[in-house]
């Protein structure tokens, strides 16, 4: 029994299948073949649905994968086989929504490719991945809400500068990251 919600991976691939931001929680795919290959048999099943209005729900491989498309871009939300449903609904929600404000509306694989810093720092505003529980991975739901994971990710973008003591986790890291590459690049 899953002691919270849990999240497999989330997915955004382009309309071919092929990666634009991807981000897994457990370890069920070990390797990037695996992972990989996951992504074009999810892709595969589902690429014929027309998933655009309204969240589709489908069980795939003892996962349940949720999933929404807007023009070329195509988001997915894995979860285990007994996950809630509408939780994970709620994170695909969550993220659909909060891409299509920080793209401000142009959704699609260019402005995405453009913006991807904006969308794997939204990806670490939703879930928090990674913590090993008795042998259990745990990723944990941070946050669904699209205009709080977009005003995050956009503070981000604008306030690097603040001292680490008023910056969120993601936000230090980030900052840390940059002054290490800086440091490197000299």
């Amino acid at each position: 029994m899953e002691l919270c919600p849990t999240i497999k991976n989330i997915l955004l691939l382009d309309s071919e299948g092929k990666r634009i931001a991807v981000k897994y929680y457990s370890d069920d795919w070990p390797t990037n073949a695996a992972k990989e290959a996951f992504e074009k048999a999810v892709f595969t099943k589902t690429q014929k649905t027309n998933a655009r209005t309204e969240a589709e729900i489908t069980m795939f491989d003892n996962y349940i994968v949720v999933y929404k498309f807007v023009q070329d871009l195509h988001f997915f939300v894995t979860g285990g086989e007994n996950e809630n449903e509408i939780i994970l609904a709620t994170v695909l929600q969550g993220f659909f929504d909060a891409v299509g404000l920080l793209l401000r509306g142009t959704e699609d694989k260019k402005e995405a490719l453009e913006n991807l810093d904006l969308i794997l720092l939204c990806l670490d505003e939703i879930v928090d991945g990674g913590y090993e529980l008795s042998f259990i991975v745990l990723s944990i739901i941070l946050e669904t809400d699209a205009n709080v994971i977009a005003g995050k990710v956009d503070s981000h973008s604008m306030d690097a500068g603040a001292p680490l003591s008023e910056q969120t986790i993601t936000q230090a890291l980030a900052t840390a990251r940059e002054h290490l590459t800086r440091s490197l690049l000299k």
